[in-house]
C-alpha cells in the first residue's frame, strides 16, 4: 500500500507544511504526473487545489519533469533539478526518476494554486 509524505507549500504565506498520507488518500496520487493539479482533500484542505511541483524516491532521487513514466535513468546534467555545479562548465551523469508517482515515491512536493481559506489554519493542529 502507497505512503506518502506531501510537503504541501503555501505561495501566499511563503511556508510549507508537511503531511504523512495513506490508504485511500494516498491513492489519489498514484499515476498523476509533476505539473498535474489534485484536489486537495487528501491532505486535509478541503476548499483547495494543489499542483504537483517535485518529489523524490526513497533513496532520495528527484523526480524531473522531462523524465518520462516512473522508471530511473541516468542523465547528463550541467544544472537544475538533480544536480548543481560547483564550477562553470560542469558536468556530471545523475541518476533522477520519471515524473509519474508511484510507489517508489516517498515524498511529493506540491503547491497551494487556488482555494479559500487559510493553509495555515488548515495545518494549525497538526504541528
Amino acid at each position: 500500500m502507497a505512503e506518502f509524505k506531501i510537503v504541501i507549500a503555501d505561495p501566499e504565506s511563503g511556508e510549507t507544511f508537511q503531511r504523512e498520507v495513506d490508504g485511500q488518500d494516498a491513492n489519489r496520487f498514484l499515476g498523476r504526473e509533476l505539473g498535474d493539479e489534485v484536489d486537495g482533500d487528501a491532505v486535509g484542505l478541503s476548499e483547495s487545489t494543489l499542483e504537483l511541483t517535485g518529489g523524490s524516491d526513497e533513496t532520495g532521487r528527484p523526480m524531473r519533469a522531462d523524465v518520462s513514466g516512473t522508471r530511473l535513468k541516468e542523465l547528463l546534467l550541467e544544472g537544475g533539478v538533480g544536480f548543481k555545479p560547483s564550477r562553470e562548465g560542469e558536468r556530471k551523469r545523475v541518476t533522477v526518476r520519471g515524473r509519474e508517482i508511484d510507489d517508489d515515491v516517498a515524498q511529493i512536493n506540491a503547491s497551494v494554486i487556488d482555494g479559500d481559506g487559510d493553509v495555515a489554519a488548515a495545518f494549525d493542529g497538526d504541528e
